[in-house]
């Protein structure tokens, strides 16, 4: 009357198991396939990252150039100014004083 071998549905204990089997399955492909598209969203992303780090120093080493091309055309800006660091306390060492015309 009652068959251990077959559940209230009508599938057996082997169908069970082939229909989690194939459960099983597809759950690890949908896994792969969403580890995949995480995979290229993230090299993406650094490939991104990298793109505007270049450009950054691009810009950068350009307006170094641009600021020394500057300078170096200006030339000094008063030959009456002379250029002093201050070496600690109150003692300054003074540069160009003794080199005017």
């Amino acid at each position: 009357m009652n068959n251990p071998a077959t559940s209230g549905s009508g599938l057996t204990a082997s169908g069970v198991k082939s229909i989690a089997w194939v459960g099983g399955v597809l759950a690890s492909v949908a896994a792969s396939v969403l580890a995949a598209v995480l995979a290229l969203v993230f090299t993406a992303s650094l490939v991104v990252i990298a793109v505007m780090a270049a450009a950054l120093v691009a810009f950068a080493l350009l307006a170094a150039r641009a600021r020394r091309a500057l300078r170096a055309a200006r030339g000094p800006a008063d030959p009456h100014i002379i250029e002093a660091h201050n070496v600690g306390g109150h003692s300054w060492v003074a540069y160009g004083w003794d080199q005017r015309n």
